[in-house]
């Protein structure tokens, strides 16, 4: 049994985006935004960019802090301590493997006026690939998105980095502006290999069919697969395609004269109520959580407001995840363990994790 370390879930997700504030002083060229992909970038800028986000990135893993401080945006100046602490704890997600370069974005938005919800389409030289980047109240300005990874380590850290251009003070380039770390791999497994056990439960002729494991399959996929929650790809829209027609049966509901039914998949069902034996337990939701660094999913259960004790509160955890297993048995083959949180009064907290083997 692992007890709940908020501080161990803060910096181990590492999914944290440091939001720019200030507009940055850069000409005004050109009258829409736009994206331009590596294989499209003239040959200064790449290089460019792959010189700043390659030697941040080896920072990173390195965890060379003075490298990454010298190299902040003045306007996220306030956030260093936050960004020191997430590659503090991130460390063994980046530790023992090669920094390797995927991707750049140069993402230019000097044709804004103000800070404004911005949408990115960056198409391949081809035009046959077009991923989208959605960024929230972004000043005008030049930005650059780099996408490394930890080649050879246990987990295939990933690492994603947001520059901006700062053209002002005594040393003008590329600054850092927001940085993203998590996980490619749980218990030895990448996000393919994750998408591939998916379609195989999903489907009503394998002998291994279960839609349960298969939805929480494909949101392990994209947990591993997604490199910025502001990124859409081909890919990932393909994901969630396959993911929306997996059905566990179907709801009705009585309207006036009409009777209404409606497909229910893992994401619509709940919250669901499981009885066992003296108690029913009311599930209001089920997620993947791969804090631990193992593929496990999170159950949030409404708890007994009177509970304070922490013995009690542990032993009250234990019974709703028994429960939920009772009932979906199949999730113990399918996952490494499970993490419960106690809802009350509207708040979720975490309470403890569990392997598969140790809940009865």
């Amino acid at each position: 049994m692992r007890i709940f370390d908020p501080m161990r879930l803060r910096c181990k997700i590492c999914f944290v985006l440091f939001v720019l504030l200030a507009v940055l002083a850069t000409p005004a060229t050109g009258s829409a935004t736009s994206c331009t992909t590596q294989s499209a970038l003239p040959g200064v800028d790449r290089d460019a960019l792959s010189a700043a986000g390659g030697r941040l990135a080896t920072a990173a893993a390195q965890q060379d802090y003075a490298t990454l401080q010298a190299a902040l945006l003045p306007a996220v100046a306030a956030d260093w301590e936050n960004m020191h602490g997430i590659v503090e704890q991130s460390g063994s997600l980046l530790k023992g493997g090669e920094i390797q370069l995927r991707n750049l974005y140069l993402l230019d938005a000097t044709s804004l006026t103000a800070p404004t919800d911005t949408q990115f389409f960056c198409s391949n030289t081809s035009g046959s690939i077009t991923v989208t980047l959605n960024l929230h109240s972004l000043p005008p300005g030049r930005y650059a998105l780099v996408l490394a990874e930890s080649k050879g380590s246990p987990n295939l850290g990933q690492l994603s980095l947001i520059l901006a251009w700062d053209g002002d003070g005594p040393t003008p380039g590329w600054k850092l502006g927001g940085i993203t770390i998590h996980p490619g791999s749980l218990d030895g497994n990448d996000g393919v290999w994750w998408w591939t056990r998916a379609r195989e439960l999903a489907r009503p002729d394998s002998p291994k069919y279960d839609p349960w494991s298969a939805y929480y399959s494909y949101e392990m996929a994209r947990a591993l697969l997604a490199p910025v929650d502001f990124l859409t790809s081909p890919n990932l829209d393909k994901l969630e395609i396959e993911q929306a027609q997996i059905k566990i049966g179907e709801q009705h509901e009585e309207i006036g004269p009409n009777k209404l039914s409606k497909q229910l998949s893992p994401q619509n069902a709940f919250p669901i109520t499981l009885p066992d034996t003296a108690r029913t337990w009311k599930i209001v939701a089920v997620l993947v959580d791969p804090v631990l660094l193992h593929a496990d999913l999170a159950v949030v259960y409404e708890a007994n407001p009177a509970l304070t004790d922490p013995a009690a509160e542990r032993t009250e955890a234990i019974a709703a995840l028994s429960a939920l297993l009772k009932a979906h048995p199949e999730l113990r083959q399918s996952f490494h363990g499970l993490w419960a949180y106690a809802s009350k009064e509207g708040k979720r907290n975490p309470v403890l994790e569990m392997p598969m083997e140790q809940i009865p």
